[in-house]
């Protein structure tokens, strides 16, 4: 007599989803790239503008893509042009299923006429406030709304309509919005997606946006109020240059206000994690502890909670120390008594490392314990 299966039998642990195994894989890359990394501050800038121009894996469909929206949207223009980079990102598909664009329809599109589907403004809005102008600089909302019809048909290839080419950007001439549009004071004729491509080059070239990105970055750099006079200089070369991110960002690092401030910013949880697998020497085999100890801290990689991105205000991470004592430890006990943490702190610090630091490490009771407090320490915790 055959023996039936028990409901309750134990059922074999699948493992992760294919979405979830390619998050996982660009994750450790990621990770691999940012501890191997000879040139750290351009890493720095890499994460700095994903943030900048973030999406969520959250998002349906955008899990599988956020690694490669980052490798081909952000990482190839971090020291070219902001125009560049601008036109790759809010063309990219993970972008486009992020803020909703992928499905927008102008009411009076072939498609509009023939549905009951319409305008989705969700990435016009972003664009506008977030990626490019920043808020209250004067567009209104009737631009948003015109900008949103202009790029109606910037869409995605359905998978099930082309097996190859699906998941790509396409531009969908039935989905667009026909006509002449007004956008800030300008006018664009209609020529498909050359039309929406015109307004983000005429965004990318406003004063506003310059001033915008040169308050960011030296934010993000330098202090939660940065020194007007640097914030000034960034957005002049961002205009002399045509928004040359490669000139900005050496206009940021030779500027003499970028050192002067004493390093009161506290470094966001994905810069301190790596930072200190750096210093230890560590490579994890396996990245999912290090994206557990990143949610614990509450930047998930990826993850962001809101288009604006994870915040740059030292304020938003003061409550996580306590729980960057427990990794700071996890660390330390990996790598034991093998290491120095004198010699990395002064290999790390050099002059900058005070005078209480070298007291609390030449107190600790091991070298694993030294390293801890290093990882504690003021000079690691802030920039």
């Amino acid at each position: 007599e055959d023996k039936q299966p028990t409901q309750n039998a134990a059922k074999p642990n699948p493992g992760p989803g294919v979405p979830q195994q390619i998050y996982l894989e660009e994750s450790k890359a990621r990770l691999e790239t940012a501890l191997a990394a000879d040139a750290g501050f351009v890493e720095r800038l890499v994460w700095f503008w994903s943030n900048h121009f973030c999406i969520s894996a959250d998002k349906g469909g955008v899990r599988p893509l956020c690694g490669a929206y980052e490798r081909e949207a952000i990482r190839p223009h971090v020291t070219g042009k902001f125009s560049d980079m601008l036109l790759a990102v809010e063309s990219h598909p993970a972008m486009l299923l992020y803020l909703d664009n992928a499905r927008s329809i102008g009411p009076n599109s072939f498609a509009g006429l023939r549905r009951d589907k319409g305008l989705n403004e969700n990435l016009a809005r972003e664009i506008l406030e977030l990626h490019t102008l920043g808020v209250r600089t004067g567009y209104s909302q009737d631009d948003v709304t015109s900008f949103a019809k202009v790029i109606t048909g910037w869409s995605i290839v359905p998978p099930r309509q082309s097996p190859d080419r699906g998941g790509e950007f396409t531009f969908n001439p039935r989905m667009h919005e026909p006509g002449t549009h007004r956008v800030i004071g300008n006018d664009y004729e209609d020529r498909g997606f050359e039309q929406g491509r015109a307004v983000l080059l005429t965004l990318a070239k406003n004063p506003s946006t310059a001033n915008h990105i040169a308050l960011k970055l030296a934010s993000h750099f330098v202090a939660d109020d940065p020194p007007r006079s640097l914030v000034a200089s960034l957005a002049a070369r961002f205009l002399d240059t045509k928004g040359d991110l490669k000139e900005v960002s050496k206009t940021l690092i030779t500027a003499p206000e970028a050192w002067d401030a004493n390093p009161t910013k506290l470094r966001r949880p994905s810069d301190w994690v790596v930072s200190s697998l750096r210093v230890c020497g560590v490579k994890p085999p396996d990245v999912r502890p290090i994206l557990q100890a990143q949610n614990l801290l509450g930047e998930p990689l990826w993850r962001v909670p809101a288009p604006n991105g994870f915040s740059d205000n030292s304020a938003a991470w003061m409550d996580g120390l306590a729980q960057r004592l427990d990794i700071a430890n996890q660390i330390s006990r990996r790598v034991g008594d093998t290491l120095d943490p004198a010699d990395i702190a002064q290999n790390t610090f050099g002059a900058l490392l005070s005078g209480e630091t070298k007291e609390a490490l030449s107190r600790a009771e091991s070298r694993s314990q030294a390293l801890a407090l290093l990882l504690m320490s003021p000079e690691f915790q802030r920039r």
